[in-house]
């Protein structure tokens, strides 16, 4: 089998820094996923192929361009290049104005002041729907710390690898992987027995073709949306919003049950003072439709240190 290799250049919109909105990823395991030595890299799936992608800025904020190498162990067609480079513009919100969340925050003060001193942050998103459904399910009612543990347990279990040189990848498991993962194995991922049942009855019903969670994608109605995915067994709000926001980037819709979006706000809103879900509603009424993407800058924020 052939080897596969290119480089790409791909110019964002503008305005765009591309390491403040890679360092959320600082942490991440290098065969899955991370960001080192201003350089992000990551497999994704294309066409049921893993192909590499390594990504660096070549630009500046007001004029950004990103230089992008993509490997495969296998040749890559000129449909599969325009495809990954299709998939980084989604995962990036590439194509995205920041002007008009700049535009929609002016009026508050603090937000403002966010987004003078968080100039070109954007927020990221999953590959596919159904990772950040997986990822959600696994988030609920534990630390993050556990749960990123958890998810590169299961990554690296039951996704699909890929070896480059001397370097193995691992890909995110799709549904199909998923469902036919024993139970007893998804459990020794540290998954709790009924987490592991809401993953893979999902998985379940994707392969049996009962539920299409890339189909959200064409919905206009986000309350149709969290709706729908409420409906399915172990779903409830938090997961429904946090899944359409990092899958879907559903940027109106704001967390308020989330400890952590909670105690952001209240550091800079509350001078720390704990607040209850309905106060962080409240607060958040001043970010109008940029309620999700608002509460990403006052984490990225809180991560930075920023001081106002």
């Amino acid at each position: 089998m052939g080897f596969g290799q290119m480089n790409i250049t791909i110019k964002p919109r503008k305005p765009y820094d591309f390491d403040l909105s890679c360092r959320i990823f600082s942490d991440g395991d290098p065969e899955i996923r991370t960001y080192e030595k201003k350089k992000f890299w990551q497999v994704v799936r294309v066409s049921n192929k893993l192909i590499y992608v390594g990504i660096e800025s070549s630009g500046t904020i007001e004029e950004p361009e990103l230089s992008v190498e993509i490997k495969s162990d296998g040749g890559i067609s000129s449909a599969e290049r325009e495809h990954t480079i299709t998939l980084i513009s989604t995962i990036f919100n590439l194509d995205f104005d920041l002007t008009l969340f700049y535009e929609g925050v002016k009026n508050d003060e603090t937000m403002a002041t966010l987004t003078q001193m968080l100039p070109g942050l954007k927020n990221p998103t999953t590959p596919t729907v159904f990772e950040a459904l997986a990822d959600s399910i696994i988030e609920q009612q534990i630390s993050l710390k556990a749960a990123h543990h958890i998810e590169r347990k299961i990554i690296k279990t039951f996704g699909s690898a890929i070896t480059l040189g001397n370097q193995g990848y691992y890909a995110f498991p799709t549904p199909d992987q998923l469902n036919n993962a024993p139970m007893d194995k998804v459990r020794e991922c540290g998954v709790s027995y009924r987490k592991a049942e809401y993953i893979k009855g999902i998985s379940e019903q994707i392969v049996e073709g009962t539920l299409d969670l890339e189909g959200f994608r064409g919905y206009e109605n986000t309350d149709q949306i969290i709706g729908e995915l409420c409906g399915i067994r172990g779903i409830g709000k938090w997961t429904a919003e946090l899944t359409a926001i990092r899958g879907l980037n559903r940027l109106e819709l704001f967390p308020a049950d989330d400890i952590g979006v909670r105690r952001v706000i209240a550091h800079y809103y509350c001078d720390d003072r704990k607040i209850s879900s309905d106060a962080a509603r409240e607060i958040a009424e001043k970010w109008g439709k940029w309620k999700g993407l608002a509460s990403f800058y006052l984490i990225i924020a809180e991560m930075q240190d920023i001081i106002i």
